[in-house]
């Protein structure tokens, strides 16, 4: 409980990175997983386990981690 308490306290600004940096390790993560399926050669293995769309999660992971990391990015700059 404490950590969420250390989080609220943070401004805004380092909220939006902290949240920016989350996205950043899920669309790392998705990256991951969508060179894995694109490696699996047999297909119907893949129909039997199921279908996600991996390049999808990446790319709306990694531009919305970029753009909070871009809104948080002057005022973190300027606290240092």
């Amino acid at each position: 409980m404490e950590l969420l308490a250390r989080f609220e306290l943070l401004s805004d600004a380092a909220q939006l990175a902290v949240i920016g940096g989350l996205f950043w390790v899920f669309a790392g993560f998705a990256g991951v997983m969508e060179r894995r399926r694109m490696k699996r050669r047999d297909v119907t293995r893949l129909e039997q386990v199921g279908w996600v769309p991996w390049l999808g999660l990446f790319m709306g992971a990694a531009i919305i981690g970029g753009g909070c990391l871009a809104m948080s990015l002057p005022v973190v700059l300027g606290s240092l």
